[in-house]
C-alpha cells in the first residue's frame, strides 16, 4: 500500500456535515478540503513533466516475494506502484483524500458507512473494468487471508455490500470512528478473477494483476525488480495523476550492505541516494561527482512528524517488567556524547512519541488533557501529572557516572543487587543478562558505549547482528529483549495506535507492538484518539497518550532530525513547489533529457 502522507492544514474544530446525497470528490477527517471539484491537478507537481527514461532505485536486504499483503516471506520493494486504491492521499492537507478508483464518496450522516461510486473506465491491466465485487472481495481476503495487520486496521469495518457493479457500501461497526471512511479510502483493490483461484498466503514470483500506473517488468530475485510504466493506464489524465508516475522504468537494485551500496552510489550503479546515517552524511559524501555537480547533495525540510525511533524494551521478559529497571537501564545511553562524536551533532534528542508535530506532549497536562487523565489516576505513573518528561541529559564528556549512580539507586530499589559483579535479583537469585538485537550494522557503534555502561551495572549484555530474514521472523515472534523500535506518526493518528500499544495487538505475531503492553488505561487513551470528535480532541488525547508513554519508560528514547538528506545524479527535473510533507520522489520527478545527456557525456567512460 502506497503510503499515506498527511499533513495539518486548517483546523475545524466540527467535523463537515456529510449525508448520502451529498457525495463529493474527495474528503478529510476534520475541516473542509483543498482542492475544489473539477481540479486539475496538486499543487506539488508540473502537470507538464515529460514522460520517460529510467530511474534507478536503492533497495536493502533481499526479496522473495511480490505478494506484499500476506507475512510469509520479503516482499519486494515498490509493490505498491501496481496497485489503485479508492481514494489518493494530497500531500499538503491534513487527512485528506481525493478520488481515485472512485469518482465520488458520500458519508452517512451519522458515520455508520461510507459508499464509494467507482470510475467506469477504471481497468485491470488485463482489460477488464474494477467493479464492486473487486473492492467487497479485497476487502475480504485481506482481513481473512491477509497479515494481521489488515484484520486489525481493518477491525471496525463490519461489510462491503456491493449496491451496483459500480457501487459499493462499507458497513462500520463499533463505536462512532471519523477516520473510518478515510481508512477504507486507503484499502488496495486486488482482482478478484485473478485471486479467487489462488493462494493469496503463500509467497509467489508470478507478478500479479494490477491496475495502477505500473505493471512488474523483469525480475532478478534477491537482486534486482523492475516496474514498467503502463503507457494505456486508465487513470493517467486524472487530476491525481496529472504530472505524476513519469519515469517509463523504475529499477530498484538490492544491497546488503550500506557500504556497499554507497560506494555502488559513487559510482553511478543508481541514481538517488537518501542518507540515514549521520556519519556517512558528513564524511562520505565529498568525492569528485559532488564537487563537479554531477551529484546533487542537499537536505530538504521535513514536516512530518518524525515518530520514536527508540531502544525500545520487549516486557514480555520478566526482567523488564519492572518500570524501574526499564528507567535504570535507559540512564546508560549518552546522547549527548553520541550526537558529538558519532552524528556530528545532527540529531536532536527525542522526547515524544509525537516529535516534530502539535501532538507532542509539553510542559504539564492541560485542562483537555487532565479529562483524559484524572479517570486512570493510580492505574498510570504519577509523573504524568506533576513533571514534563525530558530524556536524561549529560555533559557529553562520555564520563557519566552521576547517571549510573542514580540507575543503581533505581534497580535497588526495583529489588535487584550486584553480587559478585553480576546484577542479580534479590528474590530469584537470576542475574541480568540482556541481547540486543540488530539488522543494522551501522548501530553496532552506537550500542557499544551503552554496553559498556550497562556492564559497569552488572549486567551481561550481548550484541547480535542478524540477516534481515533472521530478524524479521525473529521480530514477528517477538524474539527479542532489546530492538531499535521505531513508530512513524501522522499529524492525524487513529486505528493504527492500536497496532502499536493496544493489548490485542500484543500477542499477534507480526504486529508492532514490539513492546507487548497490556495496559488497560493506554487501551482506554488509544480509543480516544480514535474516536475524537475534533481536531482539538485528537490534540488532546494524543498528548495525554505519550505522556503516560513516556512515563512508563517503555523505551530508550534515541534522536530525530526533521530534514531530509538527500543526494542524486543530476539528471532529473523537479517541481519547483515540491509536497510539504514528502519528497515527492520518484512519482513528481522526471528525467531531464539535457541534463541526463551532459551527464552521459561528462562520465563517459567511468561505468
Amino acid at each position: 500500500m502506497r503510503a499515506i502522507l498527511v499533513t495539518i492544514g486548517s483546523l475545524f474544530l466540527s467535523l463537515p456535515v456529510w449525508s448520502e446525497d451529498t457525495a463529493r470528490h474527495g474528503m478529510s477527517m476534520f475541516g473542509e478540503l483543498k482542492y475544489p471539484a473539477g481540479f486539475r491537478h496538486f499543487d506539488y507537481v508540473n502537470p507538464d513533466a515529460p514522460k520517460g527514461g529510467l530511474v534507478r532505485l536503492e533497495a536493502q536486504g533481499t526479496y522473495d516475494t511480490l505478494n506484499g499483503f500476506t507475512i510469509k516471506g520479503s516482499a519486494a520493494a515498490g509493490l505498491g506502484l501496481i496497485y489503485d486504491t479508492l481514494l489518493e492521499s494530497a500531500r499538503d492537507e491534513a487527512f485528506a483524500e481525493y478520488g481515485l478508483l472512485v469518482e465520488s464518496v458520500a458519508v452517512a450522516a451519522d458515520l455508520s458507512s461510507v459508499t464509494f461510486n467507482l470510475r467506469p473506465q477504471a481497468r485491470w491491466h488485463d482489460g477488464k473494468p474494477v467493479t464492486a465485487d473487486d473492492v467487497a472481495f479485497s476487502l475480504d481476503l485481506l482481513k481473512s487471508t491477509g497479515a494481521p495487520f489488515y484484520r486489525f486496521y481493518y477491525a471496525n469495518v463490519d461489510k462491503a455490500e456491493v449496491l451496483s457493479p459500480h457501487k459499493v457500501r462499507f458497513i462500520f461497526k463499533g463505536q462512532t470512528n471519523r477516520e473510518l471512511p478515510l481508512i477504507v479510502g486507503q484499502l488496495p483493490v486486488l482482482p478478484k478473477h485473478y485471486w479467487q483461484d489462488k493462494d493469496f498466503a503463500t509467497t509467489t514470483l508470478e507478478p500479479p494483476l494490477g491496475s495502477g500506473p505500473y505493471r512488474i517488468g523483469k525480475i532478478d530475485p534477491g537482486r534486482s525488480i523492475t516496474y514498467e510504466r503502463v503507457a494505456d493506464y486508465w487513470g493517467r489524465d486524472l487530476s491525481v495523476n496529472k504530472g505524476r508516475y513519469n519515469f517509463d522504468n523504475l529499477r530498484f537494485e538490492y544491497y546488503r550492505d550500506p557500504t556497499v551500496a554507497l560506494e555502488a552510489f559513487k559510482a553511478n550503479a543508481f541514481d538517488f541516494r537518501q542518507e540515514n546515517t549521520a556519519k556517512v552524511w558528513a564524511t562520505q559524501y565529498e568525492f569528485p561527482a559532488i564537487k563537479n555537480n554531477q551529484v546533487i547533495k542537499k537536505t530538504l525540510a521535513n514536516g512530518n512528524p518524525t515518530g520514536m525511533q527508540s531502544f525500545a524494551f520487549n516486557i514480555r521478559r520478566d526482567k523488564f517488567q519492572n518500570r524501574q529497571v526499564r528507567q535504570a537501564l535507559a540512564l546508560t545511553f549518552d546522547f549527548e556524547w553520541a550526537n558529538k562524536n558519532l552524528f556530528f551533532g545532527q540529531y536532536t534528542r527525542t522526547q515524544s512519541f509525537f516529535a516534530n508535530s502539535e501532538l507532542a506532549s509539553r510542559d504539564l497536562p492541560s485542562a483537555a488533557e487532565l479529562l483524559l487523565l484524572e479517570p486512570l489516576r493510580g492505574q498510570i505513573p504519577e509523573e504524568v501529572f506533576t513533571k514534563s518528561f525530558s530524556a536524561p541529559k549529560t555533559d557529553g564528556s562520555g564520563n557519566s557516572r552521576q547517571q549510573l549512580r542514580q540507575a543503581k539507586q533505581l534497580l535497588e530499589g526495583a529489588g535487584w543487587s550486584v553480587r559478585d559483579g553480576r546484577l542479580t535479583n534479590d528474590k530469584t537469585g537470576q542475574a541480568m543478562e540482556v541481547e540486543v538485537l540488530l539488522v543494522n550494522q551501522g548501530f553496532q557503534r552506537v550500542v557499544a558505549p551503552m554496553q559498556r555502561a550497562m556492564e559497569r551495572l552488572g549486567v551481561k549484555v550481548n550484541v547480535r547482528l542478524v540477516d534481515t530474514s533472521q530478524y524479521i521472523n525473529r521480530l514477528r515472534d517477538f524474539d527479542f529483549d532489546i530492538i531499535v523500535g521505531g513508530w512513524g506518526q501522522s499529524l492525524s493518528p487513529g486505528n493504527e495506535q492500536r497496532d502499536f500499544w493496544g493489548a490485542a495487538a500484543a500477542d499477534r505475531p507480526g504486529s508492532r507492538n514490539y513492546i507487548g503492553i497490556k495496559d488497560p488505561a493506554i487501551d482506554k487513551l488509544v480509543d480516544h484518539i480514535i474516536f475524537a470528535e475534533s481536531r482539538a480532541g485528537l490534540v488532546a488525547a494524543s498528548r495525554a497518550l505519550d505522556r503516560v508513554l513516556l512515563w512508563n519508560h517503555f523505551v530508550i528514547p534515541n534522536w530525530h532530525i526533521n530534514k531530509y538528506r538527500i543526494a542524486y545524479w543530476n539528471r532529473f527535473g523537479q517541481p519547483p513547489a515540491p509536497p510539504k510533507y514528502g519528497l515527492g520522489f520518484p512519482d513528481t520527478w522526471w528525467l531531464d533529457a539535457a541534463k541526463d545527456q551532459a551527464l552521459q557525456n561528462a562520465t563517459k567512460g567511468r561505468k
